[in-house]
């Protein structure tokens, strides 16, 4: 237990957030796509072509710490030098949680990119970076660019990503690497599309549980333990850009002035966010809960015709399941951007600042359009 209470000190304060839990299997040896590359006559990156990755099929699962298949995003990764690795993803034409919005035309959620390039981050990690298998990646901070959001619109065919991934960091005289950093550049159907930079930590599990046992001064709950009925006070799906009552974080909206706050209740039952047993609330949920929120601080036209196109998060420490966690948005002077705090009473959890963008009026149609 000594070894892990050093190994927790030097992790520091900052990196206090999950934002992927330790593997719920045992890693094992990648599994690769097949021969079938992408769509010809695109454009994509340099060493791509030359690194033929491949659609066919999806990877380990316990490779991108996912329980369930379905939740498996990519399907391909090589590494092309010491640090760079480049991966492949099939982004989904219908899923329940990353397909389930109103607007129209259909987009690509930006969160799918930002969850494909986390599987890619992790795989990385483990199969060319030397993580032992059940290590967390503890963030401190992410930051989401997208450039085209037109090149996101779903067309007739699953969308291929391909993800470039740079990996920056001083591992230790025995190659243990405690804290690093990885830009991504995304590149969807051929075309540039984003970047996403994040920086983090990793823990091995029992260092982890040190660490949050240090925290609380009492052993952590686990999210299998809670129970999954939906709040009466939960809001409408349609403000928040959703269809589906399961897909909604927020309840009890308060609106004061220019700042709307409200309740994070996630459902528990909802494989995508809790595809396996969390601590905490994962980084994923507070993100969606931030986006959410903006939409509810919207107008309802504006709303449904916004589109995300940035996201920057700072994690000060983990969201604990057993206490209430309140978000707070606050609108920029440009009134596309918010700033949404996320508070367990008065001790700050995360920060999550928010960008949309609304197509001008009669450029994007809804579900109530088409009726």
């Amino acid at each position: 237990m000594r070894a892990a209470t050093e190994e927790v000190a030097r992790v520091g304060a900052g990196a206090v957030h999950g934002f992927t839990g330790a593997a719920p299997g045992t890693a094992a040896e990648a599994g690769r796509g097949g021969p079938e590359t992408g769509r010809g006559g695109t454009e994509a990156a340099p060493g791509f072509e030359e690194a033929e990755l491949g659609f066919a099929r999806t990877v380990d699962r316990a490779l991108v710490h996912r329980a369930a298949v379905s939740e498996v995003f990519l399907t391909d990764v090589r590494a092309i030098g010491e640090r760079r690795v480049l991966a492949a993803a099939q982004l989904p034409l219908s899923h329940a949680y990353y397909n389930d919005h109103v607007q129209l035309p259909a987009r690509h959620d930006p969160l799918l990119l930002l969850e494909a390039a986390r599987q890619a981050a992790i795989h990385g990690s483990h199969t060319h970076l030397g993580m032992a298998a059940g290590t967390a990646m503890i963030v401190d901070n992410f930051r989401l660019e997208l450039t085209d959001s037109a090149a996101l619109l779903i067309g007739d065919r699953p969308g291929e990503l391909l993800i470039d991934s740079r990996f920056e960091g001083r591992p230790t005289r025995n190659g243990t690497w405690r804290r690093g950093s990885v830009v991504q550049d995304f590149h969807l159907d051929g075309e540039p599309v984003g970047r996403h930079t994040m920086h983090a930590a990793f823990l091995r599990h029992d260092s982890h549980e040190a660490l949050r046992h240090a925290q609380r001064g009492t052993p952590a709950p686990s999210s299998a333990d809670c129970t999954d009925s939906p709040d009466t006070f939960r809001i409408d799906p349609e403000e928040v850009g959703r269809v589906h009552p399961l897909n909604v974080l927020l309840s009890h909206p308060i609106r004061v002035g220019n700042t709307v706050s409200a309740q994070v209740t996630p459902r528990f039952g909802n494989r995508s966010l809790f595809d396996h047993a969390y601590d905490h609330l994962p980084a994923m949920v507070l993100t969606e809960a931030a986006h959410q929120l903006a939409l509810v601080s919207l107008g309802e036209r504006a709303r449904r015709a916004s589109r995300l196109v940035g996201i920057e998060a700072v994690f000060a420490r983990y969201a604990e399941l057993d206490e209430p966690l309140t978000a707070t948005a606050t609108p920029a002077g440009d009134g596309e951007t918010f700033s949404v705090a996320f508070a367990h009473g008065d001790s700050p959890v995360a920060e999550i600042t928010t960008t949309l963008r609304t197509a001008p009026a009669g450029a994007a149609r809804t579900l109530g359009d088409a009726a």
